[in-house]
């Protein structure tokens, strides 16, 4: 088996990626409009958000006109930002700590790590929602 994400991070990046899209709205927005939209069960989504809301990925408004938003810009939240927020460490090995461990290979296990921490958090929201705004531009003809 390989490096596997979760469901639920791919859902809360789906949910970040969506109030990343609605930003400039500048209004709260409905978990069952986001849940809707981007297929993730409304429950499950609200359990996510309240993660992402401790993280201070999202925010929350009560009242009549109440949901989520983004707690800050899209370009300062990272998909690393989310995926620790759900998991802890993007890639995470007891061999980092295991003294029995080569050496060689915690190297090996460290640069990956490395790589994909690097990786994750050099994608922002803004950029992800950007190219999402340009491939509904797109035509074919």
């Amino acid at each position: 088996m390989g490096v596997k994400l979760s469901v639920k991070s791919d859902y809360a990046a789906r949910a970040v990626l969506w109030l990343a899209r609605h930003y400039s709205d500048l209004a709260a927005h409905r978990i069952e409009e986001m849940a809707a939209s981007e297929g993730i069960p409304a429950n499950y989504l609200v359990q996510i958000l309240i993660e992402l809301k401790a993280k201070q990925i999202v925010k929350s408004q009560r009242g009549k006109e109440g949901g989520y938003l983004l707690a800050r810009p899209p370009a300062e939240i990272t998909l690393g930002d989310v995926l620790r927020c759900i998991h802890g460490e993007i890639f995470d090995t007891s061999a980092l700590t295991d003294p029995k461990c080569p050496a060689e290979l915690k190297d090996a296990w460290k640069k990956l790590q490395t790589v994909l921490d690097n990786t994750a958090d050099g994608m922002n929201f803004q950029q992800l929602a950007e190219k999402s705004t340009e491939k509904e531009k797109m035509y074919y003809i």
